[in-house]
């Protein structure tokens, strides 16, 4: 299998001498960088297979507040990381649109060289034990407890989230995980719903749902289950319980 190489997207207001430095100096330690402005459909369209984003921020990147709210919403849907790269002011503003857990890390300017580039070659030798992971993606409308799954699981496999029914199956049509959770009541499309979506295309079939719902009665099980899930868990369930469930049902496809 060839090695996946590493790749990093800087966002910055403009590819100047300095942004162009820092790609050399990137590559030096074998990652290769792409620039990007702060629009979100440059940042799209070249991100796909990166890694990390790198945000090197000043006042028209800190004014750009849709473009960090994007990077927020990008980064928690793909499991991307972002580094800020800025003034301890400027990092103070950008960190009120994003979120703790989607940035690896912030290094102030001026910045120290050696010291970002030590953290991002670590950065990269993790993604890449990230990367042989299994891989779930969590599909419910309630940010609140979504979160919170992706809290448990992800010290454990590499973890996507959707929103929506119709966010997860857009997700799907470049993703490919090894497990979905699937919740049972959303609003639009429901759980069921999805599944059926997920069963009528070839390129999705395959890939094991299981249901985490709120839903126990038994008409609602009885429903879902004609679809043939990969199983039906409550969400009542704890951490524990819900981390022996998912690795027994690894241990048992790998039998």
């Amino acid at each position: 299998m060839l090695e996946k190489e590493n790749k990093a997207l800087i966002v910055a207001s403009a590819e100047t001498f300095t942004v162009r430095g820092l790609a050399m100096k990137l590559q030096s330690i074998g990652v290769f960088s792409a620039y990007a402005p702060p629009k979100m459909n440059d940042i799209s369209a070249k991100c796909e297979d990166c890694d990390l984003i790198i945000l090197y921020t000043d006042d028209a990147v800190i004014e750009s507040t849709a473009v960090l709210v994007f990077l927020k919403d990008y980064c928690a849907e793909n499991n991307k990381r972002i580094a800020i790269v800025g003034s301890a002011e400027e990092h103070e503003v950008v960190m009120k649109s994003l979120k703790d857990g989607n940035v690896f890390k912030f290094f102030e300017r001026p910045l120290n060289m050696e010291q970002f580039l030590s953290e991002t070659d670590r950065f990269f030798s993790e993604a890449s034990q990230q990367a042989m992971r299994k891989s779930i993606l969590i599909v419910d409308d309630d940010v609140t407890y979504m979160t919170m799954i992706m809290d448990w699981l992800k010290d454990a496999y590499r973890v996507s989230v959707a929103n929506s029914g119709m966010q997860a199956i857009t997700w799907l049509a470049n993703n490919h995980p090894d497990l979905i959770l699937l919740d049972y009541e959303m609003p639009v499309t429901t759980g069921p719903q999805v599944l059926e979506m997920i069963k009528s295309d070839s390129n999705t079939a395959s890939i094991p749902v299981i249901f985490l719902t709120g839903k126990g009665d038994k008409e609602s099980i009885m429903k879902v289950l004609a679809l043939k899930p990969a199983g039906y868990l409550l969400k009542a369930i704890d951490r524990n319980g819900l981390r022996e469930n998912i690795a027994s049902f690894f241990a048992k496809q790998n039998s």
